[in-house]
């Protein structure tokens, strides 16, 4: 995260918490003329089960209490200088990651990573998340081991794996009826 939304997500984190919900972290995106800031919320880990449970995840509602609360404090404390637009998001499928801890707590799922200042000839990545190491994220880049200072992480987010969540678009050639079976349905002769 860049500095700027770092100071933010300090900033905004107690007044979310009292909301009941958990700010994963901020996205500053200055431009000439308007702003973006883009706020990831979720459910605290601890009560991601409801009272029923079922799966807790954060509602239209949650986004539209923190925008509220959070619109009337950057008005008071005003961090960001000129115009801007406010966004209050869930993490979704391709979850953001800000945190060491966040990248802990996902240890074995795969992630998109952008690296600010390049490392070994990239800039960017994708591997799985094998293990939080002090200040470093070590990550299994084609089944080569490549660690990173989290300092040098600019942006990453989990990649969702379609095939397991049922969401995998079938492959040409893959969809075809067995040997022998009709191709297509059955025609109807017009008389």
């Amino acid at each position: 995260m860049a500095d700027k939304a770092v100071e933010i997500a300090n900033l905004l984190a107690p007044t979310v918490a009292s909301l009941g919900v958990e700010l994963l972290g901020a996205e500053y995106l200055p431009s000439p003329g308007s702003a973006v800031l883009r706020l990831y919320i979720d459910v605290p880990a601890d009560e991601a089960v409801g009272e029923d449970g079922q799966p807790r995840s954060v509602t239209i509602e949650d986004c539209e209490a923190v925008s509220r609360e959070v619109s009337a404090q950057l008005d008071v404390e005003d961090p960001i200088s000129g115009m801007y637009t406010l966004e209050v998001s869930s993490p979704g499928i391709d979850r953001p990651l800000f945190t060491l801890a966040h990248y802990a707590r996902f240890a074995g799922e795969t992630a998109k990573v952008g690296l600010t200042l390049p490392q070994d000839g990239r800039r960017r990545l994708q591997g799985r998340i094998v293990r939080v190491q002090g200040n470093d994220v070590v990550f299994d880049v084609d089944g080569n081991e490549f660690v990173t200072a989290f300092g040098n992480i600019d942006k990453a987010r989990l990649v969702p794996d379609w095939a397991a969540l049922g969401m995998a678009p079938v492959k040409p050639g893959k969809d075809k009826p067995a040997k022998g079976a009709p191709k297509g349905g059955a025609s109807k002769a017009k008389k």
